[in-house]
């Protein structure tokens, strides 16, 4: 990055600035509060480097407001990871301890070296379904929390305990309705347990209600992705709000290393080795698992189809299916892919009835067959290149021949021009 650095470590309270020119040389640092005031502080501050870059551990965090602020200004914004800067920290000869100053300093000179940091783009509507996708999640994941204390609640309560593989609130209240309690600690689990159930319903209706609005949202973007077999709107909401912009991704191998379903070389002399990958986005790795489950539990599908190949090639069944997930990956890149060209071929659309397109009327639809003005008056030649065969070649007439004589106005005489005359249907050199 050419110019001034400032590498920013973000907190809740506070937030460390310190900049750097090209040299790695410090320039100043500075320690704003997180308020209101927060990005006048430090662009005052910064005023006197007019050629400068911002760069913020974890824009998509903690540092995600201060970013888009930053940007709202019209400042360069990028996100260092928090490993990055990290790591930079560690294997510096300099600055090794760990405070705000030194933790903002990396981030400067994490940015400073690597060339290939993500540029903080302005937040689209692809921010709206990563909201409502992570709800849900969080959603679920309360349920999952109150399922376990609800089943805990009836093994106390069912003599010899209460063993359902996939508990509903249906079967608790049932349970509940049967139970007769003969002890003031049983009548309390009893009570304990029919709150967990009043819970879960109303923590039900909020899943419901998120799903809906996550799937508004997925419907407004227009994305293709949601034919996919066992894509819905949770699992697409998911993937457009992370990924944003699929064109970051030069490649589908990538995108499949960002979503952790690219394997992992581990090779060593002549022994080639691949394994499982714990890195990339592990929010997108567990929805295109869910749906690579949803194709293999229905024999109809082409997941399934493609999962019985693997297992007649001798692949074993957890083998399979990380190959089924890379093969979602794929295709879930092409159709993004897809979606993204088709948006700018709208966006550089020329609307018609322009300069150089003859071919579509902006008003019309299709050239009319007859002209706005009348017959004489249009002298354009038609063109050969855009005539159709239905419709009809105009032909120019030829503009009636003037005479010339001698005419009198007001007493003064005009005299005709030197010449041959010419009779009635002559035609001109």
């Amino acid at each position: 990055m050419a110019g001034v650095v400032i590498g920013i470590d973000p907190h809740k309270r506070s937030h460390t600035a310190f900049a750097l020119d090209a040299r790695e040389k410090r320039l100043g640092q500075v320690r704003v509060s997180a308020s209101g005031g927060q990005v006048p502080a430090l662009l005052d501050w910064a005023a006197r480097w007019p050629k400068r870059s911002w760069a913020i551990e974890g824009a998509s965090g903690l540092g995600r407001l201060l970013a888009q602020q930053l940007l709202a200004a019209g400042e360069r914004v990028v996100d260092v990871p928090p490993k990055l800067a990290a790591r930079v920290r560690l294997l510096d000869s300099g600055q090794t301890g760990k405070n705000d100053p030194n933790d903002a300093r990396s981030v400067a000179v994490a940015a400073l070296r690597a060339h290939d940091l993500a540029e903080v783009a302005v937040e689209d509507h692809t921010m709206v379904m990563r909201v409502w996708a992570r709800r849900y999640r969080d959603l679920g994941r309360l349920r999952t929390q109150l399922l376990c204390r609800l089943h805990a609640v009836l093994c106390e309560l069912v003599p010899g305990g209460f063993c359902k593989k996939e508990l509903s609130v249906a079967q608790a209240t049932e349970a509940l309705d049967r139970i007769v309690t003969d002890s003031p600690v049983a009548q309390a689990n009893l009570e304990l347990a029919r709150d967990l159930v009043a819970d879960l319903t109303c923590l039900d209706e909020q899943r419901r209600e998120v799903k809906r609005r996550t799937a508004r949202a997925v419907t407004a973007s227009g994305t293709s992705i949601t034919g996919i077999y066992g894509v819905g709107p949770i699992v697409a909401g998911t993937v457009l709000g992370y990924v944003r912009d699929i064109r970051r991704f030069p490649t589908r191998d990538h995108f499949a290393s960002y979503n952790g379903t690219a394997p992992i070389e581990v090779s060593s002399g002549d022994r080639v080795v691949y394994r499982l990958s714990r890195r990339g986005n592990r929010q997108m790795n567990y929805v295109i698992h869910m749906a690579a489950v949803s194709q293999i539990r229905h024999r109809g599908s082409e997941g399934r189809a493609y999962y019985d190949r693997k297992l007649a090639d001798g692949m074993t069944g957890k083998c399979a299916l990380r190959s089924l997930k890379r093969k979602i990956s794929d295709t879930l890149y092409a159709r993004m892919l897809d979606d993204a060209r088709h948006r700018t071929a709208l966006t550089n659309q020329d609307p018609g009835g322009q300069s150089g397109n003859d071919a579509v009327s902006s008003l019309a639809g299709t050239h009319p067959d007859r002209p706005a003005l009348r017959t004489s008056h249009s002298r354009v030649k038609a063109n050969d290149k855009t005539t159709t065969g239905d419709q009809r070649v105009l032909t120019p007439r030829p503009a009636p021949d003037r005479r010339r004589t001698s005419r009198s106005a007001a007493g003064v005489h005009v005299e005709p021009r030197p010449g041959p005359r010419r009779g009635r249907g002559q035609d001109r050199p």
